[in-house]
This record gives structure tokens, C-alpha cells and sequence, in this order.
């Protein structure tokens, strides 16, 4: 028998051969029209428009499937709103790109009319009445508001999605959620928040009236006003 015929150099043979024709087949087929790009799929939008990250991808006319995705990829995390993205492709002529956006937490007074707010302050380049968040509405762009919403929306989902509005008292963050009040420290703890649902929670059941919940101090929550 051959040697070249034995396991361990047919073994060798076949991966000089797999190596080959993955760093070379991908730039001779770049250049096939059939492999061309013809269509991006883009999974994830809820705030920002397709054509928007069409733009910020910057795809040439020449376009192929075969093309390196992370320049692409790089593109697309570029675009303002955008915190992750990441391309694959799909033969022969598609390409998708995943998107995840940056999460608003609060609609604020901008230019014209509304603007998204994300947990650090910044606005965001989302316009609210094409995607219509339910978010909270702050007085003004912020970041320790944003900080405690972004919280908020972590520890209690259900509080977060009742919206209201959010507000600086110096330096406490009020949530007026249905006509009361809810205080808080910006750098409150999950478990904060939670024991200030919590609370809540038990008023009602109890049928006692309340309107501010205070929970700016560790390990306590004072009620104030109503019957509680």
C-alpha cells in the first residue's frame, strides 16, 4: 500500500485539501453574481426604522455573501441606538443582521415634541410616535432618573409598565404612579424597589389608602398620607 494511501497521511491530505478550499474558495466565490447580495433581513426592530439601519450598514451595490461580516457588524453597533448587532448570511443571495437596541426608559421634552431617554440620559434617536412606547415621562433628559428607571424596570416590570411620569426632588427621584408618590434614592437596589412594590401590594390587599411611599432609607419603607 502506498504510504499516501495509509490513515495518518490521508488524514493530513484532507485537511491541507479542507484549509485550501476554506481560505480560497470564499474570494474566488465573491466575484460569482450569483452570490451577490439581494436582500438583508434585519431582526430585532422596535424603535428604530429598517431603512435607517440600512443606511448605517452601507452596503455597495457589489455586495457579497461571501464578503467578511464583521466590518458589517461594526457598521451596524455603529448606528446611533444600536448596543449589539450581528450578521449571518443565508445562500445564496441573503443577508441578516440581528439587532439589539439601546432600551429607552423615559419619553422627554426634545425639539419637536418627545424624545426617548436611555437609563444613562441620553436621548435617543427613536421617534415616539412611530414606535409609541408606554414609557414614564420626565420633566427633563437625566441620568440619575434614568439610572433608578433602568432599575425600576429590572426589579418590578409591572411597576415600570404602569408609565407615569419621574421627576428630580433634589437629589431623590419621585415616580407618580396613579396619583401617588413613590421616592426613592437614584442608586436604589433592586431589592429596594422591591420591597416598595411590596408594600404597596399589601396596602391593597388590606384596603388601606395611601399616597407616598418612601423608600429612600435601608431596610424600611414609611407610608405617608391616607389611612395607612
Amino acid at each position: 500500500m502506498s504510504r499516501f494511501l495509509r490513515p495518518g497521511w490521508l488524514a493530513l491530505y484532507l485537511l491541507i485539501l479542507g484549509v485550501l478550499v476554506w481560505e480560497f474558495s470564499p474570494r474566488a466565490l465573491r466575484k460569482v453574481d450569483f452570490f451577490r447580495v439581494r436582500r438583508v433581513e434585519v431582526i430585532g426592530l422596535e424603535y428604530l426604522g429598517r431603512d435607517e439601519v440600512l443606511r448605517g450598514l452601507s452596503l455597495a451595490r457589489t455586495a457579497s455573501v461571501f464578503d467578511d461580516v464583521t466590518p458589517i457588524e461594526r457598521r451596524a453597533r455603529a448606528i446611533p441606538g444600536v448596543v449589539e448587532a450581528e450578521v449571518s448570511r443565508r445562500l445564496p443571495g441573503t443577508i441578516r443582521v440581528e439587532i439589539t437596541e439601546v432600551a429607552p426608559v423615559a419619553l422627554v421634552p426634545g425639539h419637536d415634541g418627545l424624545a426617548a431617554m436611555d437609563a444613562s440620559g441620553r436621548l435617543l434617536p427613536f421617534d415616539p410616535s412611530v414606535s409609541a412606547p408606554d414609557l414614564p415621562l420626565a420633566g427633563r433628559a437625566d441620568s440619575l432618573i434614568g439610572k433608578l428607571l433602568g432599575q425600576v424596570r429590572a426589579a418590578d416590570p409591572a411597576l415600570f409598565a404602569q408609565g407615569g411620569s419621574a421627576e428630580r426632588d433634589g437629589p431623590w427621584v419621585i415616580l407618580r404612579v396613579a396619583r401617588r408618590r413613590l421616592v426613592f434614592r437614584p442608586d436604589a437596589s433592586m431589592e429596594t424597589i422591591r420591597a416598595v412594590t411590596a408594600v404597596a401590594q399589601d396596602l391593597a390587599r388590606l384596603r388601606k389608602k395611601w399616597n407616598e411611599l418612601d423608600g429612600r432609607w435601608a431596610g424600611q419603607v414609611i407610608v405617608r398620607g391616607g389611612d395607612a
